[in-house]
């Protein structure tokens, strides 16, 4: 079976950075997406970043573009994200996820038990 253990989560002084990891294993697939939607208190869960196990290509949301990095070691089929300048509007609960046999994460097939990130001001 899938499983998505992430790790890295924590609490943050805002414009201090943390590492997300995400470690996948149990698929089969070749090819898949992999990355990390978030979800806080009284708002609508948001995509945050995914990167392509096929050719690396990443995709970051609006809200974290510039600040947010993310990228994967094929060998061990974990991704990481590296977030700096964290703000107090970062904080949520991220939760890893894969998408099989797709360069994105639209729609994931799989999900992680999430870590919370707190940001404060």
């Amino acid at each position: 079976e899938v499983q998505l253990v992430e790790s890295g989560g924590g609490l943050v002084q805002a414009g201090g950075s943390l590492r997300l990891s995400c470690a996948a294993s149990g698929f089969t697939f070749d090819h898949y997406g992999i990355g990390w939607f978030r979800q806080a208190p009284g708002k609508e869960r948001e995509g945050v970043a995914c990167i392509s196990s096929s050719d690396g290509s990443p995709y970051y949301g609006d809200s974290v573009k510039g600040r947010f990095t993310i990228s994967i070691d094929n060998v061990i089929h974990t991704a990481y994200l590296q977030m700096d300048s964290l703000k107090p509007e970062d904080t949520a609960a991220y939760y890893c996820v894969q998408r099989a046999y797709s360069p994105t994460c639209l729609n994931p097939d799989y999900w992680g038990q999430g870590t919370q990130v707190t940001v404060s001001s």
